[in-house]
């Protein structure tokens, strides 16, 4: 980081101050992902009942909105450099870059196998995968400026890499919102846990159904069943926890009802 912010300031070049301010947001990012992580590992308590789980949410969030940032910064500059080049050291530009470039892949890496087991994860691994974009671009912009002297490379291979850390950082901050927002996963359709349920003998009717993400991999389902016949709630109960286990729901508050007492 401190090597590529040098390196960015002496070569005059947008690609690398860019990726190393990207690479500082993504050091506190970092620490707070572990920091999270950790604290997420706390027993519940009788006024926090779910832990704080939804930390790790939180940090997922944040992670996401200062991609955003960042993104939007890099763009905005790199149209300034379009507007008034400077110039660039190629070499040395490529020289940083390659280093920055194998770093950065070496971090990503480490994370790749458990990136997809939460959205924290998922933000720290995005944050280094980004990283390793922006050097890989950097040394693409070195390798232009050495063999043409064009030096615009620099700042148009920033506004394609600002790219593509937008759209990574928008579909992790619409997930975060999604898990706050309590929608339901987007990999389960309520019609699917509708059906399933009302499949179940015994079961009249359903209503106020509702599924949501407690946090990553804590799925959760309420909902209201009318079963006519008391004797049968037992069964019925069992079968629709068994049925939703296997949609990977495990968290299931169902109210019996003889009628249909609310609306």
């Amino acid at each position: 980081m401190v090597a590529e912010a040098v390196g960015g300031w002496v070569a005059h070049s947008l690609a690398l101050l860019a990726d190393a301010g990207h690479m500082l947001a993504d050091v506190g990012a970092l620490g707070l992902s572990l920091g999270v992580a950790s604290l997420a590992q706390r027993p519940v308590t009788a006024e926090r009942t779910f832990g704080l789980l939804r930390l790790e949410i939180l940090a997922a969030l944040v992670n996401g909105a200062a991609l955003l940032a960042i993104s939007i910064g890099v763009a905005i500059e790199a149209l300034h450099r379009l507007r008034d080049p400077a110039p660039v050291q190629g070499a040395l530009l490529a020289a940083v870059a390659g280093l920055g470039l194998v770093a950065n892949v070496a971090g990503a890496a480490l994370l790749h196998r458990s990136h997809n087991h939460s959205l924290n994860e998922r933000g720290a691994y995005l944050h280094l995968l980004s990283d390793a974009l922006g050097s890989g671009g950097a040394l693409a912009a070195g390798a232009i400026i050495l063999t043409t002297g064009w030096i615009a490379a620099d700042s148009l291979i920033s506004i394609f890499i600002s790219l593509l850390i937008l759209a990574s950082a928008w579909r992790l901050v619409k997930e975060s919102a999604d898990v706050l927002l309590e929608a339901a996963p987007a990999h389960i359709a309520l019609s699917e846990v509708h059906n399933c349920i009302a499949t179940v003998p015994g079961v009249a009717s359903i209503h106020d159904l509702h599924v949501w993400t407690v946090t990553s991999g804590v799925i959760a389902m309420s909902g209201h069943l009318v079963v006519q016949n008391p004797a049968d709630n037992q069964r019925v109960l069992e079968a629709v926890q068994d049925r939703l286990g296997g949609m990977g729901i495990r968290h299931v508050t169902v109210q019996m009802e003889r009628d249909q007492t609310c609306e």
